[in-house]
């Protein structure tokens, strides 16, 4: 006859099996278990297989194995869970993608009937509708106070009624009717509740950032510290191109106030005193960006512009006249 493991045996074989685990594995996603049965917990081991392994254990040894591990080894990075083993959560060791385990996890949720006592994870709504019962059943209706009307020998729901809101216990008549009607609101699974990674504990939500999130949340801290930087005077790489632009206005300000001059100021200086010189540098452009119609268009204005010349040296009237 085989001897069964002693609880001290069992202890020493979780400790080790844990740190391990610990040491194997760089990843580790904290879920919390409420309301998972020990069925649906095998189905999440057999989808994770492979990759992954989950854990389950009571905090206080968990906490335990984790600090005498970190003591051990001298990786302090370790302590770092001991904050996160709170409630009644286990732990996904994973060497793969922790999106796509996150995911893969979500997957096993397991609808539930609304049990007496249980708090509500989200508002339960009976929609309106025959519900097969016979009339002698309102006096569940009636406790609660949802309208009805009988039609064709049972009982019909009028309107839509919020029987149980966001975390409210359920009652022993709300479980009673919702059993009756056969409505299995709840739904239960392993929730993600934090990520450690190397050492590092974020928030799962950092798993649902995009490429273009990042890039982003990048370019507005460029320009934050961009604008700080042009607002102190302090140059940074960020706000070097600003401060140059910036400083050749100011130099291009003063050559176009004084007689103080370069040849990109002298350009600047011919627009100003002949605005007409900027229309027609400009026009290449214009006829660049839309062949088809600028060039007509630059036609029509010669066209309005030549009677007005000619009119003016009909009257007599020069320039300097």
């Amino acid at each position: 006859m085989v001897n069964k493991p002693s609880k001290a045996d069992k202890k020493i074989a979780y400790d080790a099996k844990l740190c391990q685990l610990l040491d194997d594995y760089s990843q580790i996603l904290i879920a919390a278990a409420d309301n998972v049965g020990s069925t649906q917990l095998q189905n999440i081991r057999r989808g994770l297989r492979g990759d992954s392994v989950v854990l389950m254990g009571k905090n206080t040894m968990m906490k335990r194995s984790v600090r005498i591990h970190s003591e051990k080894t001298g990786n302090k990075a370790f302590l770092n869970l001991i904050p996160l083993l709170q409630g009644n959560v286990g732990l996904i060791f994973t060497k793969g993608d922790l999106k796509e385990v996150s995911e893969e996890v979500a997957k096993y949720k397991v609808g539930a009937p609304a049990r007496v006592g249980l708090v509500a994870p989200i508002d339960v709504v009976v929609p309106p509708g025959n519900t097969g019962l016979d009339p002698s059943q309102t006096s569940f209706f009636q406790v609660l106070n949802i309208p009805t009307k009988i039609n064709k020998g049972t009982v019909e729901i009028i309107t839509p009624v919020e029987l149980i809101k966001k975390g409210e216990k359920v009652g022993s008549s709300e479980a009673a009717l919702l059993a009756k009607l056969g409505i299995r609101p709840f739904s239960y699974g392993l929730v993600v509740l934090s990520v450690y990674d190397n050492g590092s504990v974020f928030s799962p939500g950092v798993l649902d950032l995009t490429e273009d999130d990042l890039i982003g949340k990048f370019a507005t801290g460029v320009t934050m510290v961009a604008s700080l930087s042009l607002a102190v005077a302090y140059p940074t790489l960020a706000a070097a191109p600003h401060m140059f632009i910036n400083a050749y206005k100011n130099v291009l300000s003063v050559a176009v106030a004084t007689e103080y001059s370069y040849p990109q100021a002298e350009e600047v200086k011919e627009f100003l005193k002949d605005p007409s010189k900027f229309a027609i540098a400009a026009a290449p452009v214009a006829a660049a960006a839309a062949p088809g119609g600028a060039p007509a268009a630059a036609k029509e204005e010669e066209k309005k512009e030549e009677p007005e010349e000619e009119s003016d040296d009909d009257m007599g009237l020069g320039l300097f006249d």
